[in-house]
């Protein structure tokens, strides 16, 4: 894998969740239609983030083939703080497949609104962490 495809899928996860954090601002109450985009950019985002999470892992020797897998992966190395909130957000994820109740998708909407902190912070250190991203990474190794 190249490294511009590694920074790509960042810099495609970055605008995800900036659409994201913009869904998540908007009043649920006064647009039920809200709520369905937030979920589907919630769905969006996660997705990006666990495919840009396989391919930092695969830099670094480990191979994943599932979310589930890479999420564990990453939290291993120390990438993700919390696994009970990243395991919350992937069955909140599978869940939103099966959503056709209101009221459910108004409580997959209100937890999505504490995910999105969790996602940019966490992206925001592996962007910021010198030794994650391929640039960086092979810098660190040639001094």
């Amino acid at each position: 894998m190249s490294d511009a495809k590694l920074r790509q899928s960042f810099t495609n996860l970055g605008r995800a969740l900036d659409r994201l954090e913009k869904a998540v601002a908007q009043p649920e109450a006064a647009n039920p239609l809200a709520v369905d985009g937030t979920i589907q950019r919630f769905e969006f985002a996660l997705e990006l983030f666990w495919k840009s999470l396989k391919r930092l892992l695969a830099v670094e020797g480990i191979e994943t083939a599932t979310p589930k897998g890479t999420l564990g992966a990453a939290f291993q190395a120390h990438w993700l703080h919390d696994q009970t909130i990243w395991l919350d957000m992937l069955a909140d994820r599978n869940r939103t497949s099966h959503v056709h109740d209101e009221a459910m998708a108004r409580l997959i909407h209100q937890r999505i609104t504490s995910y999105a902190p969790v996602m940019r912070d966490t992206v925001t250190a592996q962007v910021d962490d010198g030794e994650r991203l391929p640039d960086q990474h092979k810098a660190k190794h040639d001094r």
